[in-house]
């Protein structure tokens, strides 16, 4: 039987699917390469940080803090939530009724999905004419998908194949200039099978020579579409600065 404990439980995992209490890092990212395995990042000597608990505890909290932030829509009142932290820690029964809780869930899940479904309009419009007036300079090429690209380097390697895996060097940013992920930032570069990723890239990578290196704009369709990812908001032209270092 589901209690309503487990209800509120279900609807906190539904409201806040990116909030996790986990230890995982911020970042998945690789390394940089000047770094090594046996390397140690120096001990915080922030006020209240010193212990591993105080750490691990204040690494919690940001993730927490990001992933609210990232969400849209919401922003938690800080008082509530320590309340709400204390009393769970400590096995406290709720303080208020449990079937208000639930209905403060629902309102705002609707409130959330409503501010989603404008910004996700308001990107696609965005996007939409940002890509109507670049297809028309000098340079980009537009392909039967929709893909635009223009070459900034040519190199003399073979042509990736779909069967290939590739090593890449990129720069990725939104059409305000935001930067979402970039190889190049991190000084590294990245490999993976050319169909292993955005269908924008697979078809881009496919026009590329080893030593090429494009400029990408890809429509919401060839990227992450009506979804949300990181720091990419739903519906959103991504643009990339793709160098193919090699193909393996």
């Amino acid at each position: 039987m589901i209690t309503k404990a487990h209800r509120l439980t279900l609807l906190s995992a539904c409201l806040f699917a990116g909030i996790a209490l986990t230890l995982a890092l911020p970042s998945c990212k690789k390394a940089d390469k000047s770094s090594t395995s046996t390397s140690k990042a120096p001990a915080t000597s922030v006020a209240g940080l010193e212990s591993v608990e105080q750490r691990v505890s204040y690494g919690i909290g940001y993730n927490m803090g990001g992933n609210m932030a990232r969400q849209g829509g919401f922003k938690p009142d800080l008082a509530a939530l320590k309340m709400g932290l204390e009393d769970g820690l400590g096995g406290a029964k709720t303080r208020c009724n449990e079937a208000d809780i639930e209905a403060a869930f629902a309102t705002m899940q609707q409130k959330m999905a409503a501010a989603a479904a404008e910004d996700s309009a308001k990107q696609q419009a965005i996007g939409t004419t940002f890509l109507e007036k670049n297809k028309t300079r000098a340079g980009v090429k537009v392909t039967e998908s929709g893909l635009q690209y223009e070459v900034m380097k040519q190199g003399s390697g073979p042509k990736a194949k779909a069967t290939d895996t590739v090593v890449v060097r990129y720069h990725g940013t939104l059409v305000d200039g935001t930067v979402f992920d970039s190889s190049v930032e991190r000084g590294d570069t990245a490999e993976f099978a050319v169909t292993g990723v955005i269908q924008g890239w697979i078809e881009a990578l496919q026009l590329m020579a080893a030593g090429d290196k494009f400029k990408l704009f890809i429509p919401p369709a060839l990227g992450y579409g009506p979804r949300a990812a990181g720091k990419i908001p739903a519906n959103s032209v991504l643009i990339f600065e793709v160098e193919l270092v090699q193909i393996k």
